[in-house]
């Protein structure tokens, strides 16, 4: 069965990253979305990014349209969006369906380790995985869930 580490992602620039590029990290993998009630999160996910990133941490983000169709816009836009509004560093990756036969291979591996509350499915945007450094997929926190919520969470796996 494959791990994390398995797994490739396009990135916004387009090109394709191993996620073992991450091995021995501790990550946060994000669904995000340009003009959701969450979006103000971005600013909390790059704060964590900021603060915890010198001691293995990274945030992965991952722009999905499926909710509510509320990431239309193309990966420069996207782009654009995440460094103006939020100067985002943390690594983001090309849209992807997280849900339905098209999902990516990383969020169905995500989904099937960590199922949420009312089951594997992710219900919005901003559903967030903790990986472990060792590549275990740890807990799964709803959109409601702050990154600064998550931060005393995160530090036990630094």
């Amino acid at each position: 069965m494959p791990g994390i580490y398995d797994f490739t992602a396009r990135t916004l620039e387009g090109e394709e990253v191993a996620l073992k590029r991450f091995e021995g990290q501790v990550l946060l993998i994000v669904n995000t979305a340009s003009a959701c009630g969450f979006t103000p999160q971005y600013k909390g996910l790059q704060e964590l990014h900021r603060a915890l990133s010198p001691r293995g941490f990274a945030v992965l983000g991952f722009p999905c349209n499926q909710f509510g169709a509320q990431e239309p816009g193309d990966a420069s836009q996207i782009a654009q969006f995440c460094e103006t509004r939020y100067a985002v560093t943390f690594p983001m990756f090309a849209k992807i369906d997280v849900n339905g036969a098209n999902a990516h291979p990383l969020y169905k591996y995500l989904t099937r380790e960590k199922s949420g509350l009312l089951g594997p499915s992710i219900k919005w945007n901003f559903t967030k995985f903790l990986v472990d450094r060792s590549g275990r997929v740890v807990a799964r926190h709803a959109p409601t869930a702050t990154p600064e919520g998550l931060k005393r969470e995160i530090e036990a796996l630094l």
